[in-house]
């Protein structure tokens, strides 16, 4: 193929998510009648989203050009790079590709949704490369919080992207290999058209810390304290956190408890693939601890981002079924608190202090993610000539924007996209060119999607303002009102203290009723509308008040 030809060719690129906030990561890669997506992530709701369990990608796009959809690639196994994927995959029944630990999470979750048997799973080796439509993607070895992380090295027929994942460059890896970055190097000298680079600490200068010092730092935590039950809380899914606290636990003559349901579940998948090897007699039930005094004991538990039903937090409001906080305590936070998490975290702490616990947080967590001079070696070693910046709050992605013209990049090379544009790129150029349907979807419990932006409006306002619900009686066969107004307040005010107030409520729905009887007006959309106006000018009159009002009309036969 000539040069000129290779040119010419242009690849879309079009992210559904994970530009705007930390999650939900989801990137499609087209080219002609072949679509590929690197991860599917979700998110978990902010304050506002009430009820909400969790936010997923609105995939519209790739439901509209089903057929071209040949495969997702997943990076690792961190829940907003595959938190999305039971709910996608009901869509769209594509083989998913992931190295053997991602492979094994997903497993759990396809499971725990009854689609395991219908997904096509392939698991990958690192170097190992896999062929999907116009697309050839390398699995390429990097290093994060979560072992079997990959870059995807994406052949298409304009040009290799490469994709790096959540990264960090760690050349004292605690176990298994260092990034492979012979191979990214190579990569460069091949030509690279664009790198799709992680953002999260491109604010932070320097490099990020190995884990290994987290290691040191669990030797001395152990060592000073000889007389205390020890309970570590850090994520699920931060595998080699996990083997290093039962390492420590073992050398110090300590039984290890697990508790909360993703630290077990995922605990099990890691032991049984070999990730984790736990040494014989050191993993206990919870019910054998009494067999055991407190400085015998580490607890390993869920809830280091103060979620409400993860052990930490059930332990700290006294909620856990077998675990009680116990003054003298030594609560190990292995983790920073995700952006957001802030205040869910302090109340945790808290509620533990108020127990008597000490709480630790001297460094027991490094980050998974690449600070800035990671970031330049990457931009070093690839020398792209298109940049773009993802995973992240846009403050981070420019931060990375920042780095890249630093290495002297074209600032018309960086592109900054929101989710949803759709990016053209050859060799000669690249643009925007046109915009897909992106977006948050809400799971509520069961439903997917049937909550959106309006009913969240209006739980914020019943938590906010409460509710006031005006029930009135009209005559069948005359259309004449004839029971009510009666009034029922919930999380209005308080009813038996508030007496004068709601006589005067319903002395003004009864005048607005009044109004439509005077106007002749019987047509019950208006009559609410007339009654919902009234009250809710008189009320802010009154209290600067904007409670939710609902009319409700009953038709009576006599």
């Amino acid at each position: 193929m000539k040069k000129n030809e290779l040119n010419e060719k242009k690849v879309k690129i079009i992210p559904l998510g994970g530009l705007e906030k930390i999650g939900m990561n989801i990137t499609a890669f087209e080219y002609e009648d072949s679509i590929i997506l690197v991860d599917c992530g979700a998110s978990f709701p902010e304050d506002e989203m009430l009820g909400i369990d969790l936010v997923i990608p609105d995939i519209s796009y790739l439901i509209e050009n089903k057929e071209k959809v040949k495969g997702i690639f997943i990076t690792h196994g961190h829940e907003d790079h595959i938190g999305a994927l039971p709910y996608v995959l009901k869509e769209l029944n594509v083989p998913i590709y992931a190295t053997q630990l991602t492979q094994g999470l997903i497993e759990l979750k396809l499971k725990e949704h009854r689609l395991l048997r219908e997904t096509k799973r392939k698991t990958v080796k690192h170097g190992q490369t896999i062929t999907q439509g116009a697309f050839r993607v390398e699995f390429i070895k990097t290093n994060h919080s979560i072992a079997d992380a990959s870059a995807l090295a994406i052949y298409s027929p304009a040009g290799i992207i490469l994709h790096t994942g959540d990264f960090k460059i760690d050349y004292t890896p605690l176990f298994g290999d260092a990034i492979d970055l012979p191979r990214l190097g190579e990569l460069g000298k091949k030509g690279v058209l664009a790198v799709m680079c992680d953002s999260t600490n491109a604010k932070r200068p320097g490099f990020t810390v190995s884990e290994k010092l987290v290691a040191r730092t669990f030797k001395h935590l152990f060592a000073d304290n000889t007389t205390n039950r020890m309970i570590v809380a850090t994520f699920a899914s931060n595998v080699d956190r996990v083997q290093q606290i039962i390492n420590t636990a073992h050398e110090f003559d300590r039984k290890v408890v697990v508790q909360g349901r993703s630290m077990i579940n995922v605990i099990r998948v890691a032991t049984e693939l070999g990730y984790i090897k736990i040494p014989e007699n050191t993993l206990i039930e919870p019910d054998q601890m009494k067999n055991y005094s407190d400085e015998k004991l580490v607890i390993v538990t869920t809830g280091s981002q103060g979620e409400a039903m993860a052990g930490l937090s059930r332990m700290a409001d006294s909620t856990h079924k077998t675990i009680s906080i116990k003054p003298g305590d030594h609560i190990v936070f292995s983790s920073t608190p995700i952006p957001g998490n802030e205040k869910a975290v302090s109340k945790v702490v808290n509620g533990l202090t108020m127990k008597g616990a000490k709480i630790i947080y001297q460094d027991t967590h490094v980050s998974g993610h690449a600070c800035q001079e990671e970031i330049k070696l990457i931009y070093s070693l690839l020398r792209p000539r298109y940049s773009i910046p993802i995973h992240g709050e846009y403050s981070f992605r420019m931060a990375q924007k920042e780095l890249a013209e630093s290495m002297g990049m074209d600032s018309d090379h960086i592109f900054m996209l929101n989710s949803g544009n759709v990016l053209e790129l050859s060799e000669k150029k690249g643009a925007v060119t046109a915009q897909a349907k992106s977006g948050g979807i809400f799971v509520d419990g069961l439903g997917v999607g049937d909550v959106g932006n309006i009913v969240i409006r209006d739980r914020q306002n019943l938590a906010e303002n409460g509710l006031i619900v005006v029930t009135i009686g009209i005559e069948k066969s005359s259309n004449r009102i004839i029971t009510g107004p009666d009034i029922v307040t919930r999380g209005f005010v308080y009813i038996r203290e508030s007496g004068d107030l709601l006589e005067k409520i319903k002395k003004v729905a009864a005048k607005s009723l009044d109004k439509c009887e005077d106007k002749k007006i019987t047509d019950w959309s208006k009559i609410k509308t007339t009654v919902k106006d009234d009250l809710g000018e008189f009320l802010w009159k009154e209290m600067k008040r904007s409670p939710m009002i609902i009319p409700i009309i009953m038709e009576i036969d006599r």
